[in-house]
């Protein structure tokens, strides 16, 4: 039975990098609400309480029964540690100065094991707005700083244990440490969560699930689809089937080069041209909201045409990776819907499939190390990001053929000078996009009024955050320049430099 921690997101910033830390130790986790918590088995080896938005002093502040937690190695950051004490009788209080950034341990208990090889001095990460300014009789402080007395701390008797600071951000130095403490001294782990061990179990897991029954696949060509593809492959063989949908709104010479890259791999695919349809339905529609909807109406629509040409399909395998599932789960309440997913949500009524979901466990790049550990060719597990609904979100306002092919010419000029310059593998995620303004410019002694191009390109782990690239200036010159020399409706070129939050990486 594979071993699991378990960690409780009370609505933390950090809850994901959390979970990002304790399987780049090699230890499987599963991230659940706080008040949507699984039913502990013998697989759980521990628990981990994370930060919140939230003051424990607020009457609606997020609550757990600590009970469903006794016989687990406990491990509370920030709010959990605050909520537990609040929770044993002790007292939290307003702290006289928010904080928030780099402090430095004042004291340390060596003897205790969570703080094993940790040295007075080191540097941690603080953010809290509120402090525990008193602790209750059985509980032993463990760890202090100049200004937080209560930085860590241990129940007595119990493997319960809490600190104030977040181990899981890289300005912790000795964060990973403490959680490798947690993880292996305190909760036993044996660190066999690898790409190698998730690739053979999946396999016969999926083999086990589906027998000789068919599934079908929708497949893009990007790095999620592509991997999931190849485990059920090697699961199922010729039960396999693969759509690759042609919706128009793909990457120049995309659709071609998919189909060729695929056709070495063994794999049952068909490709489906439906490039009219999808302009059609787009027609005069502005909203990306809508626009989404209508493009995921389409490919499902034309999806399920197709899939009904192949007889006695079962199942529906779908590319869901793990911030997908995270981030349409709420965490207290109904969240508000920043857009929609096009691959979480369940099928429509009509499509009267079961689905499998091979990679749903996974960040993306723990796809990518599975994918590498099957031999997948690396410009496949290299390929960026991108939208289910295409260059359809990266068009703003309406979709029509001509947009599209002068989004398509420019953005690929924008990846080739990535790709000549070495940037490419540097950077998660690079796309252009296509303004709904029109600028004024000067062209051969001629005043030209035309369309504008933003060329976005982030750096990230997994998508949940993302920074802007500082490209080199010379890099962006030849960019723009190429663009609006040979894009044909194009006289200007921007640069976004927002990041993920507030922004987010695609522009609808």
């Amino acid at each position: 039975m594979l071993e699991k921690i378990i960690i409780l997101d009370f609505g933390s910033q950090f809850t994901q990098l959390i979970a990002r830390r304790v399987r780049e130790l090699n230890v499987y986790c599963e991230i659940h609400p706080f008040n949507h918590i699984p039913e502990l088995d013998s697989a759980v080896k521990g628990v981990i309480l994370s930060g919140s938005p939230f003051s424990v002093r607020q009457e609606d502040a997020p609550f757990v029964d600590l009970n469903l937690f006794k016989g687990y190695p406990l491990l509370a950051v920030c709010y959990g540690a605050q909520f537990i004490a609040q929770q044993g009788g002790g007292n939290v209080e307003a702290s006289a100065t928010r904080e928030y950034g780099r402090a430095n341990l004042s004291f340390v208990n060596n003897e205790n094991p969570l703080f094993k090889g940790i040295l007075v001095d080191s540097q941690v990460w603080m953010s809290h707005g509120d402090s525990i300014t008193q602790v209750p009789e059985h509980f032993e402080i463990i760890a202090s700083t100049p200004e937080v007395k209560v930085a860590g701390y241990q129940v007595k008797g119990e493997e319960t244990y809490a600190i104030q600071f977040h181990p899981e951000v890289t300005h912790s130095i000795d964060g990973k440490t403490l959680l490798n403490n947690f993880l292996v001294g305190i909760c036993g782990c044996v660190q066999d969560w690898t790409s190698d061990a998730f690739a053979e179990t999946t396999i016969v897991d999926l083999k086990a699930q589906l027998g000789d029954d068919k599934v079908v696949l929708a497949l893009s060509g990007g790095v999620d689809s592509s991997v999931a593809a190849v485990l059920l492959h090697k699961a199922i063989g010729k039960n396999l089937h693969c759509i690759f949908v042609d919706n128009g709104l793909l990457r120049k010479n995309e659709y071609e080069s998919v189909l060729e890259q695929y056709k070495d791999f063994g794999l049952n695919i068909k490709g489906v041209d439906a490039k009219d349809r999808f302009l059609s339905e787009l027609a005069g529609v502005e909203d990306p909201e809508k626009k989404r909807k209508i493009i995921g109406r389409v490919f499902i629509e034309v999806f399920d045409d197709e899939a009904h040409q192949i007889q006695d399909v079962k199942w529906l395998a779908q590319g869901t990776i793990y911030p997908d599932v995270i981030e349409s789960v709420s965490v207290k309440g109904p969240s508000a819907t920043i857009k929609s997913h096009h691959n979480v949500g369940g099928l429509p009524d009509f499509m009267k499939l079961k689905v499998v979901e091979p990679l749903k466990t996974l960040f993306k790049d723990e796809v990518r190390r599975v994918g590498n550990t099957l031999g997948l060719e690396s410009f496949i597990l290299g390929r960026h990001p991108f939208p289910g609904p295409g260059l359809g979100i990266r068009i703003i306002g309406e979709v029509t053929a001509e947009k599209i092919a002068i989004l398509q010419e420019a953005d690929h000029i924008y990846i080739q000078n990535l790709k000549d310059a070495g940037l490419y593998d540097q950077i998660w995620q690079a796309g252009a996009i296509f303004l709904p303004v029109r600028s004024v410019g000067v062209m051969g002694d001629e005043r030209t009024y035309e369309n504008v191009i933003a060329l976005r390109a982030v750096e990230s782990l997994d998508g949940m955050t993302a920074d802007w690239c500082h490209l080199p200036y010379p890099v962006l010159a030849k960019i723009s320049n190429e663009i609006i020399n040979k894009v044909k409706g194009i006289n200007r070129v921007v640069y976004d430099i927002s990041s993920k939050p507030p922004a987010t990486i695609e522009w609808e």
